[in-house]
């Protein structure tokens, strides 16, 4: 995307899948910014710290990552792309070590239940850790000789460590969104193929997100994404968090918003931007 150098914040260790993520968006010339939380990912951004953020917001076999719906409300940031990632999960071990002595191994658990078969397959004893890069820090530091991490390629190339295995989840189809965060806002894209978010709240009647809805029904606009998120304060009324295809340069995208906003209580454009395909 840019060939200047920049502050690029994500969430986990050197070598997490987001940092992989993040020079797949940018290219090799960033300097990647470790977060130990996602709180502290966008307050990087919206601090000055970093120039952008990239930020996992659903995963197609994990589903979506509530917490940063909630903090894109939370924080006057903008998306200015997104990145659809391939999670290629890896046995990794330190150099030497054959697969054969390896008898635990270590990862997030999320990452653990996306490599079941193989785990079980191979008879290893499973150790939940705090991230997938962590994991395979935990081993080079304390030079855990019969365990293996589950992690990214990259890990295993940022601490030295052995691939042992690569390709070792259930399912191949498991890819990550991933948001671009910028403090400043980016005009709609007009010469490529433009993706919109959005989130709204609308009075709890009868009819209500009907009508919302069809504002883009009307006009043939695709919706790519919905998800609810509870709205504080008034318990079981909810946000609505909404993508749809299209930039907001185009006068059917601006119309549909501006007749949305006949029947929203809220309504905020999070960004408009170039969509990224698969």
């Amino acid at each position: 995307m840019n060939t200047k150098l920049q502050q690029v914040a994500f969430q986990g260790e050197r070598g997490a899948y987001s940092e992989a993520a993040a020079i797949a968006h940018f290219g090799l010339a960033i300097t990647p910014y470790p977060c130990a939380e996602f709180d502290d990912l966008f307050r990087a951004v919206v601090e000055g710290v970093c120039d952008y953020g990239m930020a996992p917001i659903e995963n197609s076999l994990g589903g979506s990552i509530h917490r940063n719906y909630d903090l894109l409300l939370r924080h006057d940031l903008t998306i200015v792309g997104e990145e659809y990632f391939r999670v290629v999960h890896c046995l990794i071990a330190h150099p030497g070590v054959a697969l054969s002595e390896v008898k635990r191994v270590y990862s997030h658990p999320q990452a653990l239940a996306q490599c079941e078969g193989t785990i079980e397959r191979l008879g290893l004893e499973r150790v939940v850790t705090y991230d997938t890069a962590g994991s395979v820090k935990l081993l080079q530091e304390r030079g855990i000789m019969d365990g293996a991490a589950i992690a990214s390629r990259r890990a295993a190339e940022v601490y030295g460590m052995n691939v042992l295995q690569e390709g070792v989840e259930d399912d191949t189809e498991n890819y990550t969104r991933f948001l671009v965060l910028s403090r400043d806002a980016a005009p709609p894209p007009t010469s490529v193929p433009g993706k919109t978010s959005i989130v709204f709240a609308t009075i709890n009647t009868p009819g209500s997100l009907f009508k919302a809805l069809s504002v883009f029904a009307l006009r043939d606009i695709d919706l790519t994404k919905i998800e609810s998120r509870p709205l504080k304060g008034k318990p079981f009324d909810y946000y609505f968090y909404l993508d749809f295809a299209g930039s907001l340069a185009e006068a059917r995208c601006q119309k549909a918003l501006d007749h949305l906003s006949e029947y929203a209580t809220l309504l905020r454009v999070l960004g408009s931007y170039p969509r990224h395909f698969m």
